[in-house]
């Protein structure tokens, strides 16, 4: 236990759910021995509140950093966008030159708006489908946030959003008038889309979904799925807040080679300062001018230039290379260190994102124990890794060493059955739920 740890005890006395981003809880790792927060960060390393030091092999700024913490070419742009006043009554130019470098990476887009989160983005993606074909209904696949036209497909059925990367998510607070009005279809599942096409025929206004996440997509799945939206006139809005610019620069629909009618950009858009996009054709984004989409904030400068400075450095250093690469190492690794210890896992995700899962019955106990003893080797790790530049090949072996190590003890320790007896913490969350 440390500074962390109990300033993490007084923030759940004044802070509803301990932090405010559910993927940052310490409960979903071992919350006593979490460091929770830092101090500082620079490239890969990580400072604790005591000073300890780490290299953060889990999820770099929650997807975020992909270029590292603290990259100084984007922290001199932002620096002298403080510097210049980063909010003025009139607006900043380079929100028409991002508007401009967006549509030059993704031609089919016409039109930008700005907001500063993910699930801002989505909402008013779906504000302006619903705007645009004056109907109701959304289908979605994959997550999208935390927002009510999203949560609302729970209140049909509470599990409705199992499938879709959070289980346990609750509609509480979500007006019970919303029912009926987003429907979940099972990634590179037909079946699962047509079905909901028929049933509700002429009242969906749009289809939401991660072209790709964990998987590729089947053959002619989303091809199908473009077919069907354009046929029967719906918004096609691809959600690229995880996988885009990971790939290559911009969506990962640019090598899918499916054109959407809108797309979402957030994460990875600017190395860790708040900024996300909506781009889109004319024909569908002009409705948000039918419809009051608003905020002070999407109009400071630091996101902007933010952006427009990570895009010219993932262009410059060719980074979705070093991602591909960097991921390759990552899950060659963890399949050949399995092997070597007789450790039954399976491997997942695409090589930027890539993650692993422990195939046995009492997995969440062997996580939080690899979690507790990669910490001790100087790592936060967990069973997802976030590729990023900042990712040397010397950090990578080193995590790869220790990953043995780790992996030894468990082997061990599975055949002992104690796993549990070895825990100093907490068994680690999985998913959504209330804290006590």
């Amino acid at each position: 236990m440390g500074k962390s740890q109990d300033l993490y005890k007084k923030a759940k006395t004044i802070i509803p759910g301990g932090t405010q981003l559910l993927s940052k809880r310490p409960e979903m790792y071992g919350v006593d021995n979490w460091p929770s927060y830092y101090s500082k960060a620079k490239g890969c390393k990580v400072w604790d509140l005591d000073d300890k030091k780490y290299r953060d092999f889990s999820y770099m700024g929650i997807g975020a950093n992909v270029l590292g913490y603290a990259d100084k070419d984007v922290n001199k742009a932002v620096k002298k966008a403080v510097d210049t006043s980063n909010m003025c009554t009139l607006n900043a130019p380079q929100e028409v030159e991002l508007a401009e470098k967006l549509c030059e990476i993704h031609p089919w887009a016409e039109m930008v708006r700005y907001t500063k989160s993910g699930g801002e983005s989505a909402t008013i993606a779906i504000r302006i489908a619903r705007a645009s074909t004056k109907k109701d209904i959304v289908l979605f696949c994959g997550y999208h946030g935390w927002h009510d036209w999203y949560l609302a497909s729970n209140l049909g059925d509470d599990k409705n959003l199992e499938g879709h990367l959070l289980p346990g998510l609750s509609p509480l607070g979500v007006p019970k008038g919303l029912k009926g009005t987003s429907f979940p279809f099972a990634y590179n599942d037909k079946k699962s889309f047509d079905d909901l096409i028929e049933k509700h025929d002429g009242k969906i206004a749009t289809v939401i979904m991660e072209p790709l996440r964990n998987t590729y997509p089947d053959a002619g799945f989303l091809e199908h799925i473009r077919e069907v939206t354009k046929k029967k006139n719906i918004v096609l809005i691809f959600d690229e807040i995880s996988a885009g610019f990971r790939l290559c620069l911009g969506g990962s629909h640019l090598m899918l080679n499916v054109e959407p009618d809108i797309a979402l950009f957030g994460k990875a858009l600017s190395n860790g300062y708040p900024m996300a996009t909506v781009i889109g054709r004319s024909s569908v984004m002009e409705a948000a001018q039918d419809s009051f989409i608003s905020s002070t904030y999407w109009t400071d400068k630091i996101g902007l230039v933010a952006a427009l400075e990570t895009i010219k450095k993932y262009k410059e250093n060719k980074v979705e290379k070093i991602l591909d690469k960097n991921g390759t190492m990552i899950q060659n690794g963890w399949k050949k260190l399995a092997r070597k210890n007789n450790l039954n896992i399976s491997i997942m995700g695409i090589k930027p994102l890539s993650y692993f899962s422990f195939n046995y019955e009492n997995d969440k106990e062997i996580k939080t124990l690899f979690i507790q003893e990669m910490l001790k080797n100087g790592f936060l790790s967990t069973t997802g890794y976030y590729a990023s530049f900042a990712h040397k090949d010397d950090d990578i072996n080193d995590y790869l060493k220790s990953v043995n190590r780790v992996f030894k003890l468990i082997e061990k320790a599975i055949k002992d059955s104690n796993v549990k007896e070895l825990l100093e913490s907490e068994v680690c969350h999985g998913g959504f739920k209330r804290l006590t």
